[in-house]
C-alpha cells in the first residue's frame, strides 16, 4: 500500500477547504468524506441549513448543500479523492499513521481531523422535521437569526447556560420578544452572563419561562408554537411563537480519538501550539469545530482548514515529503 502524503477525515467547511489548500500544494489529499449512517455527514451541518447568508461572497446568501456541493467540487477539480465511508480506526502511535473504515483503508504521512461538532437537540419528531425542511427550527442564532422570517416576531431559545444567554441575546436585534426556556428556576450560566441576562429582562428584550422544558414543537410548513411542560406542576400550555432555537450545548464528534489525542473536558481536541492547528501527536492537525467551541461558524472553520492544510504542509516539506 502507497502511503497518502496527507488524509483529511470530514468533509464539512474545514475538511474542504483543507482540501482545496493541500491539493493545490500537490499533496493529493485523500478525504474520508464520512457516510452519514449514524456517522459524519457528507459536507458536515451545513447539509442541514437553507439560507446561508454570512459566508463571504453571496450577496444573496446560498443554500448550505448548495455551498458544500461547490467546495467539493471545487476540491475535486484540483485532484482530491474522496472515499464515502465513515473512518472507524486510527493508529497514531507509530509513522505512516493508519486510517480504516469499513470497506477502505489508507496510511498517511499527516492527517487533518475535521470531523465537527454536532448540536445537541431534543430529538423530538416535529422538532427534527422542521429543523430539515427550514420551518423555524434551529440550532445557531447566528447562523439563522437575521432571516426575515424571524424579525419582529416572537421567539423562543432553550437553555440556560452561557451559550442560552449569548443566542437569546443576539436575538433581541431582530426579535420583538425572546423567550427563553429553563428547565429550573435560574440560570446556570457565568455571573456576567447572567447579569446580561437580567439587564434585557428589566427592558422586555427577553422574557424567561423558568421551570419548563418543550415537549412538542407545533406547525406544519413552519413553527408556530411550542408545547411546555411544566417541571413541577406537570401542567402542560402553549407558547406561540415564529422561531425555535436550540442552545443546549454541543457534542464534538472525537469519540474515535479518545485515549489517542488530547482533548478538553469537553471534549474537544486541544491544540499544542498557539495560533496553530497541531494536536499532541506530531503530524495530525485538527480544524474547524472538533477544536472549537467558542466560534462554531462556517467561515471560521474554513479558516482553520486552511491553517491545518499549511501546517500539515510545512511539517511535511521539514521531513522532506513535498
Amino acid at each position: 500500500m502507497s502511503v497518502e502524503k496527507v488524509v483529511i477525515i470530514g468533509s464539512g467547511p474545514a475538511g474542504l477547504t483543507a482540501a482545496i489548500y493541500a491539493a493545490r500544494a500537490n499533496l493529493s489529499p485523500l478525504v474520508f468524506e464520512g457516510y452519514n449512517a449514524g456517522g459524519l455527514v457528507p459536507g458536515g451541518q451545513l447539509m442541514f441549513t437553507t439560507d446561508v447568508e454570512n459566508f463571504p461572497g453571496f450577496e444573496h446568501g446560498i443554500l448550505g448543500p448548495k455551498l458544500m456541493t461547490a467546495m467539493r467540487a471545487q476540491a475535486e477539480r484540483f485532484g482530491t479523492r474522496f472515499i464515502r465511508e465513515d473512518v472507524v480506526s486510527v493508529d497514531f502511535s507509530r509513522s505512516p499513521f493508519k486510517i480504516r473504515s469499513d470497506e477502505a483503508a489508507a496510511d498517511a504521512h499527516a492527517v487533518i481531523i475535521a470531523t465537527g461538532a454536532r448540536a445537541n437537540w431534543l430529538n423530538l419528531p416535529n422538532e427534527q422535521r422542521l429543523a430539515k425542511t427550514g420551518g423555524g427550527v434551529s440550532a445557531c442564532a447566528v447562523c439563522d437569526g437575521a432571516l426575515p422570517a424571524f424579525r419582529n416576531q416572537e421567539l423562543v431559545v432553550i437553555g440556560g447556560g452561557d451559550s442560552a444567554v449569548e443566542e437569546a441575546s443576539y436575538l433581541t436585534k431582530f426579535a420583538s420578544v425572546v423567550h427563553v426556556v429553563h428547565r429550573r428556576d435560574q440560570l446556570r450560566a457565568s455571573k456576567i452572563m447572567q447579569e446580561r441576562f437580567h439587564k434585557l429582562v428589566e427592558h422586555g428584550k427577553i422574557k424567561p419561562v423558568w421551570n419548563s422544558v418543550v415537549t412538542d414543537v407545533i406547525g406544519e410548513s413552519s413553527i408556530e408554537a411550542v408545547e411546555l411542560k411544566d417541571t413541577n406542576s406537570g401542567a402542560i400550555r402553549r407558547l406561540a411563537c415564529k422561531g425555535l432555537f436550540l442552545a443546549i450545548g454541543h457534542t464534538p464528534n472525537t469519540e474515535l480519538f479518545k485515549g489517542v489525542l488530547g482533548t478538553d473536558e469537553r471534549g474537544y481536541l486541544k491544540l499544542s501550539r498557539p495560533g496553530s492547528t497541531y494536536t499532541s501527536v506530531e503530524g495530525v492537525f485538527a480544524a474547524g469545530d472538533v477544536a472549537d467551541h467558542v466560534y462554531r461558524q462556517a467561515v471560521t472553520a474554513a479558516g482553520t482548514g486552511c491553517m491545518a492544510a499549511l501546517d500539515a504542509e510545512r511539517w511535511l516539506a521539514a521531513r522532506g515529503i513535498e
